[in-house]
């Protein structure tokens, strides 16, 4: 238990070499990939999504890791605020597909309430000009199962159905929690909601 609770802990320190991600009025790239919602895959379409309305893509190092838990958990307490709003959500991280079914139906973090892509091998990350970070050694997530992709940077990009990007929310550049991730990206929705009527 302790050699989890260490490397989580590792886990929450490793910086990550910040890059120029895209910035606010800019052009966000559109993207399709393999995503998971209650633990069934489906596969996202951003250009469908903004359709809707603004897109929440938050990117995050890994699931099952303590700052992405706290953010899915916190992304997942507030959809209902989102939803009032058109916005939708979407997680982009490296994990494989298979372990974001897990993290996507679990009560305790996304709990079945949005869905989270899976890519892989990290054309998403690079479109959107992320930094990725190998992880040196052997880390294990809080299940105690090993994690075997590389970490990109904890970035969130609120995009409007034209889609330029709105906000772009970078814990590296903004110093941001996981936590404010979510609240910050909300704000601008509903701001983006009221100045629309």
């Amino acid at each position: 238990m302790k050699r989890v609770l260490a490397g989580i802990l590792a886990l929450s320190v490793i910086s990550i070499p910040a890059v120029a991600a895209l910035k606010t009025g800019g052009t966000a790239p559109d993207f399709s990939a393999k995503a998971s919602l209650a633990g069934k895959e489906f596969n996202f379409s951003l250009k469908d999504a903004l359709k809707k309305g603004p897109v929440v893509v938050y990117f995050y190092p890994s699931a099952f890791t303590r700052g992405c838990n706290a953010e899915a958990h916190t992304f997942a307490e507030n959809k209902e605020k989102f939803d009032a709003v058109g916005a939708t959500i979407i997680g982009v991280s490296r994990d494989s597909i298979a372990r974001l079914n897990d993290f996507s139906a679990d009560p305790a973090y996304c709990a079945s309430k949005f869905p989270v892509a899976s890519d892989a091998d990290g054309a998403i990350t690079k479109a959107y000009a992320l930094a990725t970070m190998e992880v040196p050694g052997v880390h294990k997530d809080s299940r105690d199962v090993a994690i075997d992709h590389p970490f990109t940077e904890r970035t969130t990009f609120v995009i409007a159905p034209d889609s330029k990007i709105v906000a772009t929310l970078s814990s590296t550049d903004d110093h941001l929690t996981p936590e404010e991730h979510v609240d910050k990206s909300l704000a601008v929705v509903e701001k983006m909601a009221t100045t629309k009527h």
